[in-house]
């Protein structure tokens, strides 16, 4: 991060990467002495609600952050800007987007908690957008030209006026990941699933902070006083507090109940209560064992959709077929319940040393009970793509020099991700097909 000073001063010349908060009110025009160099430009959290008419000097633009600002619309000066490829305006008061006010290639689009009821035809010209995130607002409906976005991989609806999902949007090719929890056809005002207790925060001490995500902070928690009804639970136990009323995801209420009504499989992290007390919602799970980590890393500006790995990361083709197993039975399972996840990711997989899978965080799951049975079967084969992608990432990390890249087992699962992959989501396997086809590649693991 730098300051106001430093960039007035000349000391910035030449940088690529910019990030300011300082209340800013308006656009400070120092920084068009960095048009020549400036790829990455951050200015969330200030107090914005305009970019001046020739912000497109800034011709060597190509990603944009201001989040946490007082942007009404989107800036039409935007539409010109010549490289400008990922856009981010999360949490302002848009109510407004102009027809030309993107530009045709935009690949990046987060518009998350905002006001818009609707979105411009223009949508359609978007034929590079891979991400775009529009929960948190109040869209009705979606424009018939977005069918043309073919490229949309991860599409966030959650927390709309949605009164259904359109049909165009289940039959893009390559949609992987896809939430839209908390619309009307979908939103549950409060999680009434009974299938574990509930639980008086006051029976729990809150200790270290575990983790966060977008929908809340996880903490170790230990039993304060344990009533008798609860004595069959662990001693120390994990708690998701929720935060506030909505996410970037949706509502905590639609992620409770999807979890909740998930219900139980070796793979998923255990939820053994629950925490419904004034504002405060929670979850309570079991703790993850010690030597469980991450699979994987979050996408990057880079890679966008696709998930990320520390350097020197690599798996056998065993132990990768092993992981596809578990998180095609665990899919499965979700499917069989009417659940999606919507974040089939290995940043969201956790592993130990002998590639034992377990998976959470359901901020992004949607329940499909309430689809026409025709639809649900498409979110079903969305996810199956969501887990070939999974599939192809993980043998990316086998090289050319590696023997097993030779193999017939890197074969078959090459080839096991392209099905799960291809364009029309029919020709894709269920869960099902896909777990006898990786039980046939690899009949028992140790």
């Amino acid at each position: 991060m730098y300051t106001l000073k430093q960039l007035e001063s000349g000391e910035l010349k030449g940088i690529t990467r910019l990030q300011i908060v300082a209340e800013l009110t308006e656009f400070p025009r120092a920084i068009f002495s960095l048009a020549d160099s400036l790829e990455i430009l951050d200015l969330s959290d200030n107090q914005l609600s305009s970019l001046p008419d020739d912000f497109d000097q800034l011709s060597q633009l190509r990603i944009l952050f201001l989040s946490q600002n007082k942007f009404t619309e989107i800036p039409a000066i935007l539409g010109k800007c010549p490289k400008l490829e990922m856009i981010g305006f999360k949490a302002n008061q848009i109510s407004y987007i102009a027809e030309d006010a993107l530009p045709d290639h935009t690949r990046w689009l987060i518009l998350t908690d905002n006001q818009l009821s609707h979105l411009p035809e223009s949508f359609g010209r978007l034929t590079q957008l891979r991400k775009l995130a529009l929960a948190g607002n109040q869209l009705v409906d979606l424009p018939e030209s977005m069918a043309h976005c073919q490229a949309l991989e991860l599409v966030r609806l959650s927390a709309n006026q949605l009164r259904h999902i359109p049909e165009w949007l289940l039959d893009l090719p390559r949609l992987s990941w896809l939430a839209f929890a908390g619309n009307p056809f979908s939103h549950v005002e409060e999680c009434l699933n009974d299938s574990v207790p509930m639980i008086h925060p006051d029976n729990l001490q809150l200790n270290e902070q575990l983790g966060q995500g977008a929908s809340g902070i996880i903490y170790k928690a230990h039993w304060v006083n344990k009533p008798q009804l609860y004595q069959h639970l662990p001693d120390d136990v994990a708690v998701k507090i929720f935060k506030g009323a909505i996410t970037s995801d949706g509502y905590p209420a639609d992620e409770l109940d999807c979890c909740l009504t998930t219900g139980k499989h070796k793979s998923l992290i255990p939820a053994i209560g629950q925490i419904h007390h004034g504002e405060t919602l929670g979850l309570v799970m079991s703790l993850i064992p010690c030597g469980y980590q991450n699979l994987g890393l979050p996408p990057s500006l880079v890679t966008c959709t696709r998930d990320t790995f520390a350097a020197g990361t690599l798996f056998t083709l065993d132990a990768i077929t092993h992981i596809a197993k578990q998180m095609a039975d665990t899919l499965k399972h979700m499917h069989q319940q009417q659940i999606s996840h919507g974040d089939i990711y290995a940043h969201n997989i956790m592993i130990d040393d002998t590639f034992k899978v377990l998976f959470g965080d359901f901020g992004a799951a949607s329940n499909l009970s309430n689809l026409p049975n025709s639809q649900s079967q498409k979110m079903h084969r969305i996810e199956v793509r969501a887990l070939g992608c999974l599939l192809e990432d993980l043998l990316g990390l086998i090289l050319p020099e590696n023997p097993e890249y030779h193999s017939e087992k890197y074969q078959q699962l090459t080839a096991l991700a392209f099905e799960c992959m291809q364009d029309s989501s029919a020709s894709r396997p269920d869960f099902s097909c896909l777990l006898k086809q990786l039980n046939t590649i690899l009949p028992v693991y140790d």
